[in-house]
C-alpha cells in the first residue's frame, strides 16, 4: 500500500515479527509446559506495546494534516486498528501462560491440544502485511476466519474441562485450565479485528467481518463484484443500521446498501412493498435481499435530489419553496387516497412513556418527581403524561390514513429535476393517524441543532406552514380534534427527540416545550377539544 507511512509500515513489520517470536514460543510452551519458555513471553511485555504506541503516534500525526482525504484517513484509522488487535494478541499471549502456569498438573491443562491452534493463529498474523500491501480481500477475509477454527476449539475444550470437573478434586486446576483455553480463543477476536480492519480499507468503509460477506453477497445477485465497488457512509441509524452508496469505479452511485438487525431490515422491505402497491413511484426500488443470522440486508435503489434537511439548510428560498410545494401536494394526494374510515389511536402518551427512560438515561435533570415554586404546586411530569394519555384515548382520529410512520426531514427527498417527493427508511409505515407524521415533521425540523439566527427563522417558517398546509386537509375533512391531538403529538416528539440531544440548553429547551404543551392540553376543557389552538410560532421561535 504505497500510501502507507514509512513509520506506520515499520513498525507494523517489526510488530508482526515481535508477535511471531512470542506465539512461537507460547506454541513452544504447550508443547512441553515449563516455566522458562513461559517466561520468554512473559519478559517481552512491553515491546509488543511500544511499537503499537509508535503506530498510534504515526497514526494520529498523520490524521492532524490540514488536507487529508477520505480515504487517507480511512486508511490511518484502520491501520490504528491493526496495530491494537495485534498488541492484543501479545497480551492474550501472556494471558493464557499466565493462567496455565498456575494448573499444578499439567496432564490436567491437555497442552498437545494447543499447538496446532496456535499455528493458525502465527498463519494469520504471518498474512497481515501481505494483506494490507496488497489490498487482498480473499486474504483478510482468510484471517477474520480464523476465529470460528478458534471458537470451535475452545467449545470442544470447555466440554472436556467442564467433564473432568464432575467430582474432581482438582477443580482449581481444571478452572486456569479453562481461562486458559479462553485466552486463547478470544485471540480470534482479534485477528478478526484486524481482518475487519483491512476490509475496511479495502472498500471505502468501516465495516464488521459478518457484513462485508452480507454485501458481497447481495451485490452478487446485480453481477457486481466487490473488486468493481466503492462503499461511502450515508448514514448510522439510532436503532444501529448501516447505510451506505455503493458506488460503480467510474463513480456512478448505483444503489444504497442498508444493514441492520433482522425485524428492522425485514420491516422496511415490508414498508417498500406496501407503498408500491399503496401509492406506487414513492418509494425507492428493492434490487436485493439478503439475510444471514440475527442481520439482514437490503440493496435499494438510489434516489436522485436532496434530503428535505439539505434543502433547510444549504439551498436558495426558491428550492426550498419549491420542495415544500411539492411535499405537501404528495401528502395531501397521499392522505386522500389512502384514507379509510376507520378510527385511529395515535397513542402518542403511550409512546412517550415507553420512551422516557431513555430521555432520562441521557438528562436525568428531566425529573419525573413534583415541583414546589414558593406556594405554586407544579405536578410531574409523569403525572401529566398519565393524564393527557387518558384524554388522548377518548379522541381518537375519526379516520386512518397510510403514513411514513418516521417522518424527520431526513427521510424526505426531494429530485428538483423531476419536482417529486420521494420516502426513504419506511420500516415504520402502517395505518393510523397522519398527525403522526405531522408532528415527527414539525420537530425534526426544530430539533435541528443550528443555532444560526437566519436558519431558526427558516425552521420556524417551514414549522408554520406545514401546520397551515394540514390544518388545513383537517378542515376539509371535517376532523374538529386535529388541533388538540396535534399538541399531544407535538408534545411527544419534543421530549422523545431530547434522548438524541447532546447540547444541554436545547434539550431543555425542547423539554419544557413538551411540558407546556401537555399543560395546554390538559386545561382545555373536555368536549370544546374542538375550539383547541395552538401557539405555533411561538412554539418553534427559540
Amino acid at each position: 500500500m504505497a500510501d502507507l507511512p514509512r513509520a506506520i509500515r515499520e513498525n507494523l513489520h517489526f510488530l508482526c515479527a515481535e508477535l511471531d517470536g512470542q506465539l512461537s514460543a507460547v506454541q513452544e510452551y504447550f508443547q512441553r509446559p515449563e516455566t522458562a519458555s513461559a517466561q520468554k513471553v512473559m519478559l517481552r511485555a512491553g515491546y509488543a506495546d511500544n511499537l503499537r504506541a509508535r503506530v498510534h503516534s504515526a497514526s494520529q500525526k498523520g490524521l492532524g494534516a490540514r488536507k487529508l482525504g477520505p480515504s487517507q484517513r480511512l486508511l490511518l484509522q484502520n491501520m490504528d486498528m491493526v496495530a491494537r488487535n495485534l498488541e492484543m494478541l501479545s497480551r492474550l499471549a501472556r494471558r493464557s501462560l499466565f493462567h496455565a502456569e498456575q494448573v499444578r498438573n499439567k496432564a490436567l491443562l491437555r497442552p498437545e491440544a494447543y499447538p496446532k491452534v496456535i499455528k493458525r493463529v502465527r498463519g494469520g498474523v504471518s498474512d497481515v502485511l501481505d494483506a494490507i500491501d496488497a489490498r487482498d480481500s480473499r486474504q483478510a477475509i482468510s484471517i477474520g476466519q480464523i476465529k470460528s477454527r478458534l471458537d470451535d476449539h475452545y467449545d470442544q475444550m470447555f466440554r472436556t474441562y467442564t467433564r473432568d470437573m464432575r467430582g474432581s478434586k482438582h477443580t482449581e486446576d481444571l478452572a486456569n485450565s479453562l481461562l486458559a483455553a479462553n485466552e486463547i480463543r478470544r485471540m480470534g477476536d482479534a485477528l478478526q479485528g484486524v481482518s475487519e480492519a483491512i476490509l475496511s480499507v479495502n472498500i471505502g468503509q468501516s465495516v464488521q467481518f459478518e457484513r462485508y460477506f452480507t454485501l458481497r453477497s447481495i451485490l452478487s445477485g446485480n453481477d457486481s463484484r466487490d473488486e468493481a465497488i466503492e462503499l461511502e457512509p450515508l448514514a448510522e441509524t439510532r436503532s444501529g443500521s448501516a447505510i451506505s452508496s455503493v458506488r460503480s469505479r467510474d463513480g456512478d452511485v448505483d444503489a444504497v446498501f442498508k444493514d441492520g438487525e433482522l425485524s428492522k431490515v425485514r420491516d422496511e422491505r415490508a414498508g417498500v412493498k406496501s407503498w408500491h402497491s399503496i401509492y406506487p413511484g414513492l418509494a425507492p426500488r428493492i434490487l436485493s435481499y439478503e439475510k444471514r443470522g440475527q442481520s439482514a440486508a437490503l440493496l435499494i435503489e438510489h434516489l436522485s435530489g436532496q434530503t428535505f434537511e439539505q434543502i433547510l439548510l444549504g439551498e436558495s428560498e426558491a428550492r426550498l419553496a419549491e420542495a415544500q410545494k411539492a411535499l405537501s401536494t404528495t401528502l395531501r394526494d397521499i392522505w386522500k387516497n389512502t384514507r379509510t374510515d376507520e378510527p385511529a389511536e395515535m397513542a402518542s402518551m403511550r409512546q412517550l412513556a415507553s420512551r422516557l427512560r431513555d430521555v432520562r438515561r441521557v438528562h436525568p435533570d428531566f425529573a419525573a418527581q413534583p415541583v414546589r415554586l414558593g406556594g405554586l404546586s407544579l405536578p410531574g411530569f409523569d403525572a401529566l403524561v398519565r393524564q393527557a394519555a387518558a384524554r388522548e384515548k377518548a379522541l381518537p382520529a375519526p379516520f386512518s390514513v397510510y403514513i411514513h410512520g418516521d417522518f424527520n426531514i431526513d427521510n424526505v427527498i426531494y429530485d428538483p429535476v423531476e419536482q417529486r417527493i420521494r420516502f426513504i427508511d419506511l420500516h415504520r409505515s402502517r395505518y393510523t393517524d397522519y398527525v403522526q407524521d405531522v408532528s415527527v415533521f414539525m420537530v425534526s425540523n426544530y430539533r435541528l441543532q443550528i443555532q444560526d439566527g437566519p436558519v431558526r427563522d427558516r425552521i420556524t417558517r417551514v414549522a408554520e406552514d406545514f401546520h397551515a398546509m394540514a390544518a388545513r386537509f383537517a378542515r376539509s375533512q371535517k376532523d374538529t380534534s386535529f388541533e388538540f391531538r396535534l399538541g399531544l403529538g407535538l408534545a411527544r416528539s419534543f421530549v422523545t427527540s431530547t434522548r438524541f440531544i447532546y447540547d444541554k440548553a436545547h434539550a431543555r429547551r425542547m423539554f419544557l416545550r413538551g411540558r407546556y404543551l401537555l399543560e395546554r392540553v390538559l386545561s382545555c376543557p373536555e368536549g370544546k377539544e374542538n375550539r383547541f389552538k395552538l401557539p405555533i410560532r411561538e412554539l418553534f421561535r427559540d
